[in-house]
C-alpha cells in the first residue's frame, strides 16, 4: 500500500481524504483520539485534542515516523473501557483480520457521545470494479458496503451522522488523464453521489437511558433570577 500511495491515483485518494476527515473531526471535541492504521494519512492532524496516538499494526509500521506511534493489535487495543472521544478508522476495518471485532473493540473504548470516522473503499463504483479485476486499484482484502457498515454501527448502538463520497475518477496511473477527468468528480458528486470510489462515515455512540445535564451553572443562575413568593394564612 505505501508505495500504491506515491502513485498519481493514491496521491488523488490521499488528498480528497485529508480534506474530508480535517472537515470530519475539526469540531470534535475532548481529551483523547486515537487513529488506527493507514498512517500515509494524518487523520487527527485537525483536530484540536491534546492526547492524540497513531495505532499500527507490524505491517505498517516500515511506514511511521511519528512520536505517538504504537504498535497494535487492532482487535485488541490497548485502552481501557470508555476512555476515547474520537477513533479514526482509515481502511482499518478492510485491513483489519476481524473488521468484527475491531469495531467492536472501538465500541468498547469510546465514551458515551464518542465519535467514529470510518473511511473504505465502495465496492459499488469504478473503483471496486478495478479492484475486483486486479486493475489499478489497491488491493485491500475484501471491500465493505456502506450499507453494510451501516447495518453494523447499529447493532453496536452508533448513530450514523454523516456519510461522504468521493473520487468518482477511475484509479489510473496517468497524472495527465487524471487531470483530464477531474470533471468527473463535479459531476459524480451531483448526479451520481453514491458510487464514489471512497466513502466516509461519521457515527456517534449512543447510550441507552443515559441523560445528559446541564452545566450547574445554568440552573444555579436561573433559580437566582427567581422570586419566591410565599402566602402567609391568617394575615392580612
Amino acid at each position: 500500500m505505501h508505495e500504491w500511495l506515491l502513485t498519481p491515483a493514491g496521491q488523488y485518494l490521499l488528498q480528497w481524504e485529508q480534506a474530508c476527515v480535517d472537515q470530519a473531526v475539526s469540531d470534535v471535541f475532548g481529551f483523547h483520539a486515537l487513529q488506527l492504521g493507514w498512517p500515509e494519512l494524518d487523520a487527527l492532524q485537525a483536530n484540536r485534542m491534546p492526547y492524540r496516538w497513531l495505532g499500527c499494526d507490524q505491517m505498517m509500521a516500515h511506514a511511521v515516523d511519528r512520536q505517538e506511534t504504537f504498535l497494535t493489535n487492532y482487535e485488541a487495543l490497548p485502552f481501557a473501557d470508555v476512555s476515547l472521544d474520537l477513533v479514526v478508522l482509515p481502511h482499518s476495518l478492510e485491513l483489519s483480520c476481524d473488521p468484527h471485532a475491531t469495531l467492536r473493540e472501538v465500541a468498547r473504548v469510546l465514551v458515551p457521545e464518542g465519535r467514529v470516522v470510518i473511511l473504505g473503499f465502495n465496492p459499488n463504483s469504478v473503483w471496486g470494479l478495478q479492484k475486483s479485476a486486479g486493475k489499478g486499484a489497491p488491493d485491500v482484502g475484501d471491500l465493505m458496503g456502506h450499507w453494510r457498515l451501516r447495518d453494523w454501527l447499529r447493532l453496536l448502538s452508533f448513530e450514523v451522522q454523516d456519510m461522504q463520497f468521493g473520487c468518482y475518477r477511475p484509479a489510473l496511473q496517468s497524472e495527465r488523464w487524471l487531470q483530464r477527468l477531474s470533471w468527473m468528480d463535479t459531476l459524480g458528486s451531483r448526479s451520481w453521489r453514491i458510487f464514489g470510489g471512497i466513502y466516509m462515515v461519521s457515527a456517534v455512540k449512543r447510550v441507552r437511558g443515559m441523560r445528559l445535564m446541564g452545566p450547574a451553572w445554568k440552573t444555579a443562575s436561573a433559580l437566582r433570577g427567581k422570586v419566591v413568593t410565599t402566602a402567609t394564612k391568617g394575615m392580612e
